[in-house]
């Protein structure tokens, strides 16, 4: 029996994935092995030493340690791509925002609540509407930094609306590649982006070599008639620099999911409040693929989309499955193995992979594996973590 200990409301849909006769889930749960979380801030928190995995039920990682977890060999899942459908749809929504003043538009007729006389309405609107006038999309270009899960969509989703599309990611996936567009025209640097770009939208990761990607040295490239989407991380912006270069007429609008009092009352920022993935579709995709990521590691070893530890992933063989964490460091998998054949286990099949400063190894044997060989491993300098499975 697996404990499974929740914060904050994950979906039904996902929850109703872990069987009564296998997990126990529950919000109380004293000695977890796992973690399904959404936006719960874990970086105070002193988890059980029983919990060998966290997942998250989103793409960023932001509210997890994930460093000191992996110095403790727990491995950290998040979801990406499970939210793209709803981000995509709200990009959407803000590149039409912004080509035009609809909400300007809106706004004003909500204004006119003392008006009574519908002829009046027609013949005053008639003619203010010029006011809230804009431009269309297609044609224009749309630089998208960033081509992963959602940054790729976009990108092909824009070409359908008939724009030209270009994109910068000097990290791109062979996954990601395979599902963009041709016509999508690669850039060699962000600055060319940003200078032929009408419409730029931010698709990275909140990491140290992102934070305020967009400062006043990057906008400073742009086109004085150019707009900025952020759907992605409030940390990729320099908020004050974005501010001074809006005073300045450097860039035209940003259009963020990210508020910051600094933003507030400009009329040419439009803020929504942090709603890019408030769908319910994308909350219980969300929860589904992080069930199924912790359900195949705590009970076949196998990982997939986690954020530190390598993917690592092999069909079960043999009589018992031993899994174990080790600092990516010469001779801990021959010390293991030695182990192992002393104890006269026999391989059937085994993977090893490595990520950055550790390793994670799937080792299949058959033979009698008792406690003193767990244990054993376990002593092994260099080893962090192992499993009997």
């Amino acid at each position: 029996m697996y404990n499974i200990r929740t914060y904050n409301a994950i979906s039904s849909k996902g929850l109703s994935l872990f069987s009564a006769d296998k997990y126990l889930v529950s919000s109380e749960s004293a000695s977890p092995e796992g973690v399904l979380l959404r936006s719960q801030k874990l970086h105070k928190e002193v988890l059980p030493e029983s919990v060998i995995a966290v997942a998250r039920a989103g793409a960023g990682t932001n509210n997890i340690p994930t460093e000191d977890y992996t110095e403790q060999g727990i491995v950290v899942f998040n979801t990406p791509g499970a939210n793209a459908n709803a981000v995509k749809e709200l990009i959407v929504a803000g590149l039409l925002l912004g080509s035009r003043d609809i909400y300007g538009g809106m706004t004003y007729v909500q204004e006119l609540g003392h008006m009574d006389d519908s002829g009046e309405m027609g013949k005053l609107l008639e003619k203010e509407k010029k006011r809230f006038a804009g431009s269309e999309i297609t044609g224009k270009t749309l630089g998208v930094v960033g081509l992963g899960a959602i940054g790729s969509i976009i990108a092909n989703l824009a070409l359908d609306l008939g724009m030209n599309v270009i994109g910068y990611d000097p990290a791109i996936s062979v996954e990601a590649a395979w599902q963009l567009s041709s016509r999508v025209e690669r850039m060699e640097s962000i600055e060319g982006l940003l200078a032929s770009a009408d419409f730029v939208t931010l698709h990275v990761p909140a990491i140290p070599a992102t934070k305020h990607l967009i400062n006043k040295e990057t906008l400073a490239q742009m086109k004085p008639t150019a707009k900025i989407l952020n759907f992605a991380r409030e940390e990729i912006v320099n908020t004050d620099d974005m501010v001074a270069a809006l005073d300045a007429g450097t860039i035209a609008a940003y259009i963020s999911d990210f508020p910051a009092p600094a933003l507030l009352g400009r009329k040419d920022v439009l803020l929504m409040p942090h709603i890019g993935a408030s769908t319910e579709e994308a909350e219980e995709n969300c929860a589904v693929m992080a069930a199924k990521q912790l359900m195949d590691y705590l009970e076949n070893g196998n990982i997939h989309n986690s954020v530190n530890y390598p993917a690592t992933k092999m069909s079960r063989n043999g009589d018992y499955r031993i899994t174990f964490t080790n600092n990516n460091v010469p001779k801990v998998l021959g010390t293991v193995l030695t182990v192992l054949a002393d104890a006269e286990l026999n391989v059937v099949d085994m993977v090893n992979k490595s990520r950055d400063a550790i390793a994670y190894n799937i080792i299949d044997v058959e033979g009698d594996l008792d406690q003193s060989t767990e244990d054993a491993i376990a002593a092994i300098s260099g080893v962090i973590r192992v499993r009997v499975i």
